[in-house]
């Protein structure tokens, strides 16, 4: 499914409302990167995909803005994994 991300940068996250639950990706801007420390997507909205919708737009977004994503929630880490194609835009790799 397909969902409508939003960057909010005055929290510094990517944002998904769903259901009256907000998702999130937040990050620290880290030089030329992003430094995505938490991935959080509420019980009632988990298992629909909201989470890898986050990283992929969190990806595409620093690969349009030519910088870097420093993976260190154990989410992105985990996702990187099954999305090897991003493995380019990740700091160090």
């Amino acid at each position: 499914m397909k969902y409508e991300v939003i960057h909010n940068t005055v929290k510094n996250r990517f944002e998904v409302e769903l259901d009256g639950c907000m998702a999130y990706a937040e990050y620290i801007p880290t030089g030329n990167a992003l430094n995505i420390i938490h991935t959080i997507v509420p019980p009632p909205i988990e298992g629909r995909g909201v989470a890898s919708a986050l990283i992929s737009h969190a990806f595409e977004h620093a690969h349009g803005n030519c910088s870097k994503i420093i993976p260190t929630c154990s989410y992105v880490q985990a996702w990187i994994k099954r999305h090897p194609e991003y493995g380019g835009d990740v700091f160090g790799g």
